[in-house]
């Protein structure tokens, strides 16, 4: 779509948090309206009628609309965001497993500012099937970079985690 178009649906997602829980129906009306503006095969229609319905609490609505976005085309920074976001709602509908299948290729995706995004909901994704030394790796290895010291040492403690049950 065009940049007023994403300037006007930017605006949107800015407005998010004044909108009361009860106000849901009302973010959600204003988002669809953004979307009835986009051609019918559009990927972005689905993913932010998704974003709308993940973000008021209904992971389960959202999770079938991530799946049209991506099998629309979604690529891209917003393709990564669907990915992260489907995630995360799987998670929360019991489908962690579909969520870590998904979001383990990302691990090898080229770098952007999602990657520890990717990291931390793969490890919720991992917890939630009992794998909770591989999602403290995760979590690690992404906290490493950003410590003023320590850097390599929790980057060893990262890798260690996988490496032994110690």
């Amino acid at each position: 779509m065009n940049q007023d178009w994403e300037d006007r649906v930017t605006a949107a997602w800015a407005t998010f948090d004044t909108y009361a829980e009860e106000d849901a129906p009302d973010f959600r009306a204003v988002i669809d309206a953004l979307v009835a503006e986009l051609p019918d095969d559009s990927p972005l229609g689905p993913f932010e009628r998704a974003c709308a319905w993940d973000s008021t609490g209904h992971s389960d609505k959202a999770v079938p609309l991530y799946r049209e976005a991506l099998a629309r085309g979604l690529t891209g920074y917003k393709g990564r965001r669907a990915k992260i976001q489907m995630s995360s709602s799987l998670r929360n509908i019991g489908q962690a497993e579909e969520g870590v299948k998904l979001l383990t290729p990302e691990l090898d995706a080229p770098s952007d500012e999602l990657d520890d995004a990717v990291r931390a909901t793969l490890a919720l994704c991992l917890s939630s099937l009992g794998r909770d030394r591989e999602g403290l790796s995760l979590v690690l290895g992404a906290l490493a970079p950003h410590l003023p010291r320590y850097q390599r040492s929790m980057a060893n403690y990262a890798r260690a985690l996988l490496e032994s049950g110690d």
